[in-house]
C-alpha cells in the first residue's frame, strides 16, 4: 500500500480507502460481512473509511462504527452530510441549523466523539458560503471535527468557498470528493487543476465507473448486479452513451490484458496516477470484491499505458455527461437561465 499527504494537512493516507457506500441494505451487506471487510482492508494497509449519513439512512455509519470499536484511533474517519434525510424539509442542505444537528446524530451512530473528516456531500445553492464554513469552524473549534472538506462541488464553487474562508477568516475545506473514472475525465479540465490550486486533497468516488470497469460489464455478457438492477436506464447498451462505454471498455480491457492487469488494476492505477488524487475510494461488498480492488495497491502505470488510455478515452472528455453530479443547476433548470 502506498501512502501520500492529504492536502496540506500532514496526515498520511492510503492510496486505496473504504468507501461504505454498500454497508447495509444498499449492498445487502450484514454486520458480519462488514466487519470482515473492514478488518481485510485495515490489515491490508488501508487506513481511510469514508461513509455517509444519507448511506441506508444511517445504517452504514452504524455498521462502520461497529466494526471499527476498539480500534478508532488508528482510522482516518470520514464521513458526510447534506443529502436529505427523511422527509423533513430542514432535514438537509448545508445550514448551521442541520449540520450542528446532524454531526451528532452521526458521531452516535458511528460511537465516537470525532470524526477527522466532515464533507458537504453536495453543493447547497440555498445556504451561503460564510453559513455553512462558519458552523464547520465552530464543529471543529469544538472538537467533533478535525477537518472538513467538500464533495462533488463544481469547480467554481470550490475557489468561491477558499475566498469566502479568507474573507471572512474561517477555517477552509481541505478535501474535494468528485466522481473521476476513465470512462469520466471531465474534472480533469477543472475541478483537478483547481484542487492542486489551492493545495486540497483529492477523494475519488466511482473509479471504476459504477462497475463499467469492474471486468464484469463485457461485449456478449447479461449485464446483471445490483447497480443495473436499480438504474437500468445507465447500463442500456442501445443508449449511445452506454454503446460508447462498452466500446470503450473493450479497447481498456486489451490494454490492461497487454500490460499484465486486470481492468481494475488499470482503472485504479489510472485515477491514483493523476498529482491531484490522494485516495481512490473503493465500495466492495464482499471479500472477493475487496481482494480484486487491493491486487491495484501498488499498481504504477507506465506512460505507455498511459498514452493507451489517453487514446481511447481523450483527457477531459467524459463518456456520460449525462451522468454529472456537480452540474450547475442553471444548465437543469430553465427557470434559472431566464429573466
Amino acid at each position: 500500500m502506498r501512502y501520500r499527504t492529504l492536502g496540506r494537512t500532514g496526515v498520511q493516507v492510503s492510496s486505496l480507502a473504504l468507501g461504505a457506500m454498500n454497508f447495509g441494505r444498499i449492498g445487502r451487506t450484514t454486520q458480519d460481512e462488514a466487519t470482515a471487510v473492514v478488518d481485510a482492508a485495515l490489515e491490508a494497509g488501508i487506513n481511510v473509511i469514508d461513509t455517509a449519513d444519507m448511506y441506508g439512512d444511517g445504517e452504514s455509519e452504524e455498521m462502520v462504527g461497529k466494526a471499527i470499536a476498539g480500534r478508532r484511533d488508528d482510522i482516518v474517519l470520514a464521513t458526510k452530510a447534506g443529502m436529505p434525510m427523511g422527509d423533513e424539509r430542514n432535514h438537509q442542505g448545508s445550514s448551521r441549523r442541520w449540520l450542528v444537528t446532524e454531526l451528532d446524530n452521526s458521531l452516535r451512530r458511528l460511537g465516537v466523539d470525532h470524526v477527522d473528516l466532515y464533507q458537504i456531500h453536495r453543493w447547497d445553492p440555498r445556504t451561503g458560503d460564510e453559513e455553512t464554513l462558519s458552523a464547520l469552524t465552530d464543529l471543529q473549534r469544538a472538537g467533533k471535527i478535525r477537518y472538513f472538506g467538500s464533495s462533488t462541488f463544481p469547480a467554481y464553487r470550490i475557489v468561491q468557498a477558499q475566498w469566502a474562508a479568507r474573507e471572512h477568516h474561517l477555517s477552509r475545506y481541505v478535501t474535494e470528493q468528485p466522481s473521476y473514472s476513465i470512462l469520466q475525465r471531465g474534472v480533469e479540465s477543472h475541478v483537478l487543476p483547481v484542487a492542486e490550486e489551492y493545495g486540497l486533497g483529492v477523494l475519488v468516488w466511482s473509479p471504476l465507473a459504477s462497475g463499467w470497469l469492474s471486468g464484469a460489464i463485457r461485449e456478449g455478457r447479461e449485464i446483471t448486479g445490483n447497480r443495473a438492477a436499480l438504474m437500468p436506464q445507465r447500463f442500456d447498451t442501445s443508449v449511445p452513451a452506454n454503446r460508447a462505454r462498452l466500446d470503450a471498455v473493450e479497447r481498456l480491457a486489451a490494454v490492461a490484458d497487454e500490460a499484465g492487469l486486470t481492468l481494475i488494476q488499470l482503472a485504479l492505477g489510472f485515477v491514483t496516477a493523476h498529482p491531484a488524487v490522494t485516495s481512490a475510494l473503493i465500495g466492495p461488498r464482499t471479500l472477493d470484491h475487496l481482494r480484486s480492488h487491493l491486487a491495484a495497491a501498488d499498481t504504477v502505470l507506465s506512460a505507455d499505458v498511459l498514452d493507451a488510455v489517453d487514446a481511447i478515452v481523450a483527457p477531459g472528455t467524459d463518456l456520460a455527461a449525462h451522468e454529472k453530479f456537480d452540474t450547475p443547476p442553471a444548465l437543469l433548470d430553465p427557470s434559472l437561465r431566464r429573466r
